[in-house]
């Protein structure tokens, strides 16, 4: 293990905390922050084009109690007011709010972050992002081995801007680096640490469970406030999180896309939770991209089944058109729901063989994807529908220069098992 080798105090360190104190007493730090926030438990992931300000509005009426904005490429938001217009929407009523960047360069980063003081309540860094997009960028968590960068960014807005800064970081192999490096996320003035426990590689078809120990580690380690994110299916396991690692408060990350009622412990159908959004749709501005990828999400189980309304989802492009599938495909799914035998009653709810709950495929549920030995051939075919489905949804890279038809997650987890049939879920 190679730990970078930092100076007592860095010499980007201009001021002392009390110097820092000084220039802003009103400015709140740590758990005077997570306090003034409501002291959120249940934490909405900053999700690429996926957590804007309608989704976030959704997620607040089951439960969510405080949403993170998608992350905003820093010098774009500077440079670009087109893109900073479309990109940061807000309303009087959404707090609490934390404005998530992507950045490298220290004063473009406070530039950018400058313009959301006073409609946000944090500003928080992306030390996490895995994709291509951030090592080609050198974001995210692409800035892992550059702690220097690292610090110098944090250290850049606890030191200029009028409000917090948070960062949200991966783990490393060894749990005494990741305590080290969340150290210095904290040293450099970050007033709250979320720790997706996942490695940098762990994404994609690679990606399996978050170690729970290294957040434990590190909320053990660190004197502010700690958010946990990676292994949440249901809602009783946000508990377990919390019980496990002693954090204060859980992040859901994909889990929300295909459940928003997932805070609020209740089992709803999918066509609810699209109509409800589709009418917050209608009073903010929302891109038809992201109203498809979140129907395709809200759907995913179905979908499959009733291929001619997937098929309709791609080419509409209105609020109008997209209620006119919804209110098709709630249609068939009540009748189907009104037909199964025995009735689903969602008190008690059956499980698999491993542990999986067994949920209709019109009720809003966990993505979980299927691998497994030649002999599991009923599986098989399921994991081929959902991913007949996905092509459809996900296009990963190819998307980025085409639709954004994508079901892009720069936060997404999963989670496996550990048995010949392994279903792996994110989170």
């Amino acid at each position: 293990m190679t730990v970078p080798e930092t100076p007592a105090v860095p010499a980007h360190f201009t001021m002392s905390e009390d110097e820092i104190i000084a220039k802003f007493p009103n400015r709140l730090r740590g758990y005077d922050l997570f306090r003034k926030m409501g002291s959120p438990k249940h934490v909405v992931a900053p999700m690429v084009d996926q957590s804007e300000l309608a989704w976030r509005i959704l997620s607040r009426r089951y439960d969510a109690d405080l949403c993170y904005t998608p992350m905003f490429h820093a010098r774009l938001f500077h440079q670009d007011k087109k893109y900073r217009d479309e990109q940061w929407q807000t309303n009087e009523d959404e707090r609490p709010v934390i404005v998530q960047f992507c950045a490298n360069d220290p004063d473009v980063l406070l530039k950018a972050a400058s313009y959301v003081v006073g409609q946000a309540d944090a500003v928080d860094l992306n030390l996490g992002c895995p994709q291509h997009i951030a090592r080609r960028g050198h974001y995210g968590s692409y800035l892992m081995e550059d702690w220097d960068l690292i610090s110098q960014l944090i250290r850049k807005l606890h030191e200029n801007l009028d409000i917090p800064v948070t960062a949200k970081i991966r783990v490393y192999p060894e749990v005494e680096k990741t305590v080290e490096y969340a150290k210095m996320v904290e040293a450099a003035g970050a007033q709250i640490i979320t720790v997706h426990g996942r490695l940098r590689e762990q994404k994609g078809h690679k990606t399996g469970l978050a170690d729970w120990a290294k957040i434990k580690a590190v909320k053990d380690a660190v004197k502010v406030p700690v958010f946990a994110n990676g292994n949440i299916l249901y809602y009783e396991d946000i508990q377990r999180c919390i019980d496990a690692t002693g954090v204060e408060g859980v992040m859901s990350a994909e889990t929300n896309l295909y459940n928003p009622a997932l805070f609020s412990g209740k089992i709803l159908p999918s066509w609810q939770l699209a109509e409800e959004y589709l009418e917050i749709c209608k009073t903010v501005s929302t891109k038809s991209s992201y109203i498809r990828a979140h129907l395709f999400k809200l759907f995913r189980y179905s979908l499959p089944i009733h291929t001619d309304l997937r098929q309709q989802l791609v080419v509409a492009r209105e609020v109008e058109e997209f209620s006119l599938v919804v209110a098709e495909l709630k249609t068939r799914l009540i009748e189907e729901a009104a037909t199964t035998t025995p009735p689903f009653d969602a008190d008690n709810v059956q499980v698999d063989e491993f542990g999986y709950r067994k949920y209709p495929h019109w009720i809003c549920q966990p993505a979980l994807r299927f691998e497994h030995d030649k002999q599991h051939s009923k599986s098989k075919r399921l994991l081929n529908e959902c991913q007949t489905s996905e092509q459809v949804e996900q296009t990963s890279e190819q998307t980025e220069q085409t639709s954004k038809q994508v079901e892009n997650n720069s936060n997404e987890t999963t989670e496996d098992s550990d048995t010949k049939r392994q279903k792996v879920a994110t989170a």
